[in-house]
């Protein structure tokens, strides 16, 4: 009898293991889904304002992320191209929100002091640079790179996610004959058309939470 209750002991001891084995990659999925309502957020901006997310519902939103210290961040930053893409799609009404979710004592990490001095430096054109250094909205977009970027459709659902562009390169000079992804899809929703590329791998450093 003894043994008869070993192992069934033994045999539910294996079923918890194997339903909780299943269950973790679910439980631990938090990254946002194109196509569904994208994750609230409110943070402290480099001039210590206080942004949310919410705050701009009924506008189209961009969301980028940011490290100074990538080489795929600088290809787009030292020639002025970001900058142009931001103030671009600034003046037709999208709000673009540049976010570093660096580490304290990580790469690329911001105080908010160096976020001005960094904003500054660039002459970046976006509307915001958002500081989070708990990496608590990058987690909650399961943003895994510089640049890893995100358009917001005016409803408030996640419209595009992921690349930047089509040329996965550190060289500046392949910027021009690519496909510009968050532009095109920007560019639609402005428009009230469907985005046509909704999804693409994002490439670029690894985000150093």
């Amino acid at each position: 009898m003894n043994t008869i209750r070993r192992l069934v002991m033994r045999a539910c001891a294996t079923l918890v293991i194997l339903s909780a084995a299943i269950a973790a990659p679910q439980t631990a999925r938090s990254e946002a889904v194109v196509g569904s309502p994208a994750p609230q957020f409110t943070a402290k901006d480099s001039t210590g304002k206080e942004i949310s997310l919410n705050a701009y519902k009924g506008k189209v939103v961009v969301l980028e992320w940011f490290n100074p210290n990538c080489p795929f961040v600088k290809k787009f930053y030292k020639n002025g191209d970001m900058q142009k893409i931001q103030q671009d799609l600034g003046a037709k009404g999208v709000i673009w929100l540049t976010v570093s979710s660096s580490a304290p004592g990580k790469s690329g990490h911001l105080t908010t002091t160096q976020a001005e001095t960094t904003r500054a430096d660039l002459g970046m054109k976006s509307s915001a640079l958002v500081l989070d250094e708990s990496g608590a909205i990058g987690k909650a977009y399961g943003a895994r790179t510089t640049p890893h970027t995100f358009v917001i459709a005016a409803d408030g659902t996640l419209a595009y996610a992921g690349a930047i562009d089509s040329e996965s390169s550190t060289d500046s000079d392949d910027i021009a004959g690519a496909k510009n992804y968050v532009v095109a899809a920007a560019t639609n929703l402005l428009a009230n058309k469907a985005v046509e590329t909704s999804s693409t791998e994002p490439y670029g450093c690894s985000v150093k939470y």
